[in-house]
């Protein structure tokens, strides 16, 4: 199928707006998870690591989750110019971090090529600050590469989407070099599976991620 119809089909079906913010979630309180060191391209497990931002990370911690040959994803802060930052102070643009994704990922079953498949079909690379009705520098589009290879491959696949006139906007995704990342409080992990009942995981989370199962589900764990 010629690439731009197949990515406008997608992107028309996952890119509806709806009218929740991640921001009107009242969370509980708790403290910073302690920070991990900047991880290298492979861990020791074997794994390698993606780090990605794309709007809210409830969003996309659910859908990395997913897929088949992913080990885990942890939601957290990259980006920014403050160490340990906290959510509040995130959310108030304070800290210049994204919402930030680490996905970990055996590449013999999954390749960064089709994690980065994913992260362009699963949010609005085009708009500047924002994912729906999610407002601020936190909700930026950004990529963040270890190295040569992963810096080529995204910058690559985002000149094919603009020379395919795969968007009606201009991307206005960042491709930039990995620095640190910083785990997010402890109630963001899981959040989808542990807070499915909340008004935000209702009526944005669930009708992204099921968009998502639907159009990749050959890429799904059990399917």
């Amino acid at each position: 199928m010629n690439m731009k119809i197949k990515l406008s089909i997608t992107l028309i079906s996952l890119l509806a707006v709806l009218q929740v913010s991640c921001q009107q979630v009242d969370p509980k309180k708790s403290k910073t998870i302690t920070n991990i060191a900047p991880l290298e391209v492979v861990s020791s497990d074997g794994f390698k690591r993606a780090y990605f931002a794309s709007g809210c990370f409830w969003c996309v911690e659910a859908i990395y989750q997913s897929l088949n040959g992913v080990d885990s994803v942890i939601s957290g802060y990259s980006g920014g110019y403050v160490e340990n930052p906290s959510y509040k102070a995130v959310c108030n643009g304070t800290t210049g971090h994204a919402e930030v994704t680490q996905i970990s990922y055996a590449p013999n079953v999954i390749s960064f090529k089709e994690l980065l498949e994913v992260f362009w079909q699963v949010h609005d690379p085009t708009t500047l600050n924002q994912q729906g009705n999610d407002f601020g520098t936190q909700y930026r589009s950004v990529i963040y590469y270890h190295n040569d290879e992963q810096k080529r491959q995204a910058e690559f696949y985002m000149s094919q989407l603009d020379q395919a006139d795969a968007f009606k906007n201009q991307i206005v995704t960042e491709i930039t070099k990995f620095d640190a990342f910083y785990v997010a409080e402890e109630y963001h992990q899981n959040y989808f599976q542990n807070n499915a009942e909340l008004s935000y995981c209702q009526f944005v989370v669930k009708p992204k991620y099921e968009k998502f199962k639907k159009a990749f589900s050959t890429k799904l764990k059990n399917h």
